[in-house]
């Protein structure tokens, strides 16, 4: 294998990490004020990400890395087996199967330093500043609001549906969770579960519904869940390979 670096990201500032990669390969060193453990993941798309702990010594990281090698050789050639074809940004249209949308993407450019979106009957039109960046970052705070428009209120009507009370819902755009719940009540959802088919949201919200009641994965929770939705094993698979339905725009490059 060729050597290459790895940018180990904290507050701004980055370091070089020599580390045994392919030349080709994305990587990307975290440090994490919240970690208190090193974490490897292998994102669908084949990118890895380490999160660290804050002041973690290179050495210690190049070490958990070689201890782990083989299992992220084997999940990034997983990943390639799998990778869709590259997509053109910005995309012509929009899927959002979780409300049954169909959005086009019209780009108009003109003048104006500040790129400004209109929304309206299926339409998302772009103006003014038309760079890649700028299209990415607009279409990310877009797909953010539209998925608190849709999902507000249908994890509303599923809490009174089955008789679950929560404190509060957030919209976020993680990359490895599709929604939390805090021990305060709070309900966290992925923005991207627009792409996903309705019955695997409704799931989904189910699940953290549940968590109001039992904040762990215990015996009772699964029942929980089953008695409100009893077909949750397959979709819980879905869920688990839903990442491949989300563009890759969503956390490409020029990501924030």
């Amino acid at each position: 294998m060729a050597r290459g670096g790895v940018d180990v990201i904290s507050d701004g500032a980055a370091a070089q990490l020599p580390l045994w990669i392919e030349q080709d390969a994305t990587w990307s060193v975290r440090e994490s004020q919240r970690a208190r453990r090193m974490v490897v993941r292998v994102f669908h798309s084949g990118r890895v990400e380490v999160v660290v702990p804050v002041k973690t010594s290179p050495r210690l990281i190049e070490t958990f890395l070689e201890r782990h090698r083989l299992w992220i050789e084997r999940k990034r050639a997983e990943a390639r087996r799998t990778a869709v074809a590259p997509e053109p940004f910005p995309p012509a249209s929009i899927e959002l199967p979780a409300c049954e949308e169909r959005w086009q993407v019209q780009v108009a450019g003109g003048g104006g330093r500040r790129l400004r979106l209109a929304a309206l009957d299926g339409v998302i039109r772009f103006s003014g500043d038309a760079s890649p960046a700028a299209l990415r970052a607009a279409l990310r705070h877009w797909l953010l609001e539209r998925a608190r428009v849709v999902l507000e209120p249908a994890l509303a009507e599923c809490a009174r549906e089955y008789g679950f009370s929560y404190e509060r819902m957030v919209i976020r755009r993680q990359r490895t969770r599709w929604g939390s719940c805090s021990v305060r009540g709070t309900i966290s959802l992925n923005g991207c579960l627009l792409f996903l088919p309705p019955p695997v949201v409704r799931y989904l919200l189910i699940h953290e519904l549940a968590h109001t009641r039992h904040m762990n994965h215990s015996r009772r929770f699964w029942q929980c869940v089953e008695r409100c939705c009893p077909d949750y094993r397959r979709l819980d698979r879905a869920l688990t390979e839903g990442w491949r339905s989300v563009p890759a725009w969503v956390f490409g490059e020029g990501a924030p």
